[in-house]
């Protein structure tokens, strides 16, 4: 039984992906994420059911319009995979509870900032101000959970994260980006104090591990910047399921 709720998440989360695909296509391009109906974006052709069934259309279709055959991007398999198996990783971890449902939307906030940040290199304000809304209203009347800090903590690590890299970005002089800035106060409000560190630390570590792999590998000139704004991201989305143990791991080494 377990494993079909475990499948049954890991299905949820790649419809919410689907849509996630949705809001990084047109958020950027400031359209509407509720309509017109999707569509291909060289022929125009109005997709039908059948071409919109999270990964097994991309699959099947080969990652190409089934109308023009134009190629898809592959940002639209990976979002959905990855949501899929985020939503399968919490439900596993976390249970069946008011808990997974905060998680799962935070980690939808996430995944779809990751996936604009990646792909155009921007971090919204149409994205960011929203959850810092909805993160300040849950830790006004739902800090009994797990998942979500009281109100001081929230605005404790609201505020460390903002001007942490509030400073970083001045004395940078544009190495790191303002969007960056407002993200890091998003997961800080998220994450509360003091786990926006351990956030900040994972994000820090991820992205350094990226860079390193990424120059071994010749991908990367030794002078290009990575998004910082995926590694915060995924910063954020660990400490929402670990931060709690990885910081009493820290301390215990004191």
């Amino acid at each position: 039984m377990e494993i079909a709720w475990i499948v049954l998440f890991s299905l949820l989360g790649t419809a919410v992906g689907s849509f996630l695909n949705v809001v990084a296509d047109r958020l950027p391009a400031g359209r509407s994420i509720v309509g017109p109906a999707s569509g291909c974006d060289a022929c125009h052709k109005r997709l039908a059911a059948l071409d919109m069934i999270p990964v097994f259309s991309y699959l099947w279709l080969r990652g190409r319009c089934r109308y023009c055959h134009s190629q898809l991007p592959r940002r639209i398999l990976w979002v959905e995979l990855g949501t899929g198996a985020l939503f399968a990783y919490l439900y596993w971890q976390l249970g069946f509870n008011a808990d997974l449902a905060i998680a799962t939307i935070y980690g939808s906030f996430f995944i779809a900032i990751l996936a604009i940040d990646l792909e155009q290199g921007l971090i919204l304000n149409k994205m960011v101000f929203p959850a810092m809304l909805v993160a300040l209203g849950l830790s006004l009347f739902l800090s009994d959970l797990d998942t979500v800090p009281t109100i001081a903590s929230a605005g404790g690590g609201g505020g460390l994260g903002l001007g942490l890299f509030l400073i970083i970005a001045i004395v940078s002089r544009g190495g790191m980006g303002w969007g960056d800035v407002k993200l890091a106060g998003l997961i800080g409000l998220v994450a509360g104090f003091p786990l926006v560190l351990v956030a900040v630390m994972l994000a820090i570590i991820t992205g350094g591990l990226a860079a390193i792999a990424l120059l071994a590998l010749k991908l990367r000139e030794r002078k290009q910047t990575l998004p910082f704004g995926v590694f915060l991201a995924i910063g954020a989305v660990i400490t929402l399921v670990h931060g709690a143990g990885l910081w009493d791991w820290y301390l215990a080494l004191f």
